[in-house]
């Protein structure tokens, strides 16, 4: 019987609507090695952390990743489709942002349990056609309770056109505090292997050029994240109690990017730019 390919499947939204409400558990261990591991890759130059010291803020993406066997993941490095997300017949898949609400903070030798929740998934057509967006809400609870929630906005969408005009990236602002970071392929593979993502967009250049029409391999959008939460939390002495973040292009490893944070009346606006200057992530840091 013959296939259809995956980016010519209908989008029938009213069956993958039907994935809404369900729900995955997981548990992991917050272990020194994993806190080391993270560290370093932050290039802290003491990364070792002793049993009942405070995990570093962002650890949660590290912990309880989804870990499929080899023959069940597909040809991008993705999990193949099922389990708890939807069965979208999109081939490309992307972090678009979220929103980490922040209760608490993890103990290095936690075991914690991620609670996941599908809510939400709707279709809209953006300039290379239809894209949907699947929001999955992450609760995570270690032994003091709840410590933090997290919603994950991910969107998939069809492959780019490439006669298609590029389009237009605002320039990031000159911001008061910056600090810069290379985005080196050793960072990018370091950073696969400690959250286990498989995704080949991190560490195969042919495959981020010639099948997801990237100009290089493209810097995780979570560890984006994770260095502006990190500055964040350095700049004004204590971790925010919210903190939202969303992808406005990708940032292209080869050259040296910015982590930048300026003073607004809520909090810290804060983004990546790349090194010509486009805005690639931007994020919002509040303190209640």
């Amino acid at each position: 019987m013959t296939q259809t390919p995956l980016d010519q499947a209908p989008l029938d939204i009213d069956h993958l609507r039907q994935w809404i409400g369900r729900t995955e558990t997981a548990q992991d261990t917050v272990s020194p090695r994993l806190v080391a591991g993270y560290l370093a890759v932050l290039d802290d130059p003491q990364p070792q952390r002793d049993l009942g010291d405070l995990a570093p803020l962002a650890i949660h993406w590290c912990l309880a990743p989804e870990t499929r066997p080899m023959s069940q993941l597909g040809l991008d490095g993705h999990p193949k489709r099922g389990g708890l997300l939807p069965p979208v017949p999109l081939p490309h898949r992307m972090w678009a942002g979220g929103k980490i609400d922040l209760t608490g903070r993890f103990k290095v030798g936690d075991v914690i349990t991620r609670q996941s929740t599908v809510r939400d998934v709707t279709v809209k057509t953006g300039r290379s056609g239809s894209l949907c967006f699947v929001a999955v809400d992450h609760a995570f609870t270690g032994p003091q309770g709840l410590v933090l929630t997290e919603r994950h906005d991910i969107v998939y969408r069809a492959p780019r056109d490439p006669n298609a005009p590029a389009p237009a990236i605002p320039q990031a602002p000159v911001g008061r505090w910056s600090y810069s970071v290379m985005a080196d392929p050793v960072l990018l593979f370091r950073y696969s292997a400690l959250t286990f993502n498989g995704h080949r967009i991190h560490y195969d250049r042919t495959h981020a050029i010639t099948s997801e029409g990237y100009s290089g391999l493209v810097v995780h959008g979570p560890l984006q994240a994770t260095m502006m939460l990190e500055f964040a939390a350095k700049l004004h002495g204590s971790p925010p109690t919210t903190f939202t973040f969303r992808g406005i292009s990708p940032l292209i490893d080869g050259a040296a990017f910015s982590v930048n944070a300026d003073e607004t009346p809520e909090g810290l606006h804060l983004w990546t730019a790349a090194a010509d200057g486009r805005l690639c992530m931007e994020a919002q840091a509040i303190w209640a």
